[in-house]
């Protein structure tokens, strides 16, 4: 029989972190596919975040928690709440403590290496919509929207299937991904 000072230590292993908190499954390892989101109404910066990366992010307002919960079963979703309580109901919630969107997108990263980092012209960022490549034809060329340089040609176009929101790759987009990698090497802004 061993004393209580020889009994072995449990240790977690050295290539996986715990959990993050509130969350009961580990990480996914690098190369699976990020989650399908439903987000609820406190983190909405965030889903529009994930959505400039081309994650499928679903921004829920009004609902209750009981709604959410349903919601995030019925469409296999992943919940990102900053609910304790919330988080608690589900065993596929990831709690996000800080306020601070930059601490929320390290620790989405966290619990899966997988989302991605680069600006992907791939789901509208105001309705979650898919995009799809539009022609610059002759109603684009007029649309005052667009800026002259796509206008003529200069650049990919993308329309929004669900909401029409019009998409270029532009000063926002430079914008994105500098934010973006500034969080990937820790800032907070």
């Amino acid at each position: 029989m061993r004393s209580r000072a020889e009994a072995p230590t449990p240790t977690v292993p050295p290539s996986r972190d715990p959990p993050p908190k509130g969350f009961g499954r580990p990480p996914r390892p690098p190369g699976v596919p990020p989650p399908r989101w439903l987000v609820d109404e406190m983190l909405g910066r965030l889903a529009r975040y994930l959505r400039f990366v081309g994650c499928d992010t679903v921004y829920v307002r009004g609902a209750s928690d009981d709604e959410l919960l349903e919601r995030a079963a019925r469409e296999r979703r992943i919940l990102l709440t900053r609910d304790r309580l919330l988080s608690r109901r589900s065993p596929s919630a990831l709690l996000l403590e800080s306020s601070v969107l930059a601490d929320q997108w390290r620790s989405v990263r966290a619990a899966w290496p997988a989302v991605p980092t680069e600006v992907a012209f791939a789901r509208c960022s105001l309705c979650n919509g898919e995009l799809r490549p539009r022609p610059v034809g002759e109603e684009a060329a007029t649309d005052t929207r667009i800026p002259a340089k796509v206008r003529a040609g200069g650049g990919p176009l993308f329309a929004c299937a669900e909401c029409g929101h019009l998409y270029w790759e532009g000063s926002h987009t430079a914008s994105i991904r500098s934010q973006i990698a500034a969080w990937e090497r820790g800032g907070r802004t």
